[in-house]
């Protein structure tokens, strides 16, 4: 994918944000908006959000959050709160949608977040009632599990004694930004009160929730804890995945986003009519 840079406002100042654009002339097609995981970027989703588009007829936008890929990086000694992605979610991506021109009240948006960018894509739904044709959360976290704590301590050990680091290199521009922040703020003691269980409640459109049986950063209760909350949600369980469905079985996957989109997303035609 052809990057570009944009300038937004972030909480200590300006900064730069790395996105990219997926078949943008289907102007009148669905927005998917995909929300990567905590240590993601653009360019670690590789071709699947092209292929993601090009099945159910939408076009895109990728992007990396402050601190990851090519996007500013996170300054050195910064620590993010344990609400940084409620941040993520009611400041950020808001800001990003404005300097890019996104109108939620026009464009028909389709949030496909993965792990922190699924909780994300849920706490801007929960937040912003209508902003939101519907949601795509896979492998997403509502709440902290003990589980969750030891796979990101055996990350921090890779990190620190393996070749994660050099392995995180290749796509980003600074991998201590990304992995300290993400580390850092899930390992943080207040942490492990975190939940957003509660805001779940607010959530309006329809929720497709995906997740592997062999997921090593959370059991299924994250998704059977969304279907309890949001009324109609859709949870897909994938057999023999880990905590990256969309790369153990793209195709699955992908046909599942398709089905989800084509049954809840709104098309606008040339002349106005509206179409489901």
């Amino acid at each position: 994918m052809t990057t570009a840079l944009v300038d937004v406002e972030g909480d200590e100042g300006p900064v730069s944000i790395e996105h990219a654009w997926i078949a943008r002339s289907r102007r009148d097609a669905p927005l998917l908006v995909f929300l990567h995981e905590g240590l993601g970027s653009v360019a670690m989703w590789r071709d699947w959000p092209r292929e993601v588009c090009d099945a159910a007829r939408a076009r895109g936008l990728v992007h990396s959050r402050e601190g990851y890929g090519r996007s500013t990086p996170r300054r050195p000694g910064r620590q993010w709160p344990p609400s940084f992605m409620h941040r993520e979610a009611t400041q950020a991506l808001p800001r990003l949608f404005a300097a890019l021109g996104v109108d939620t009240a026009r464009d028909d948006v389709v949030l496909v977040g993965h792990s922190d960018g699924a909780t994300i894509a849920l706490l801007h739904a929960a937040m912003f009632p209508g902003a939101a044709r519907a949601v795509v959360a896979i492998a997403p976290h509502i709440m902290v599990e003990d589980m969750s704590i030891a796979s990101i301590e055996r990350a921090r050990d890779a990190y620190a004694h393996g070749d994660l680091k050099a392995r995180l290199a290749r796509y980003h521009a600074d991998p201590d930004s990304a992995f300290g922040g993400w580390c850092g703020a899930w390992l943080a003691p207040a942490f492990r009160s975190w939940s957003i269980e509660a805001a779940l409640d607010r959530i309006r459109c329809p929720v497709l929730a995906i997740q592997g049986d062999r997921d090593e950063y959370g059991t299924l209760l994250q998704v059977e804890g969304i279907a309890a909350r949001v009324p109609g949600t859709h949870v897909e369980v994938l057999p023999g995945c880990g905590h990256s469905p969309q790369r153990d079985r793209p195709a699955a996957v992908t046909a599942a986003i398709a089905a989800f989109v084509a049954a809840h997303a709104t098309t606008t035609t040339h002349e106005g009519e509206v179409t489901r």
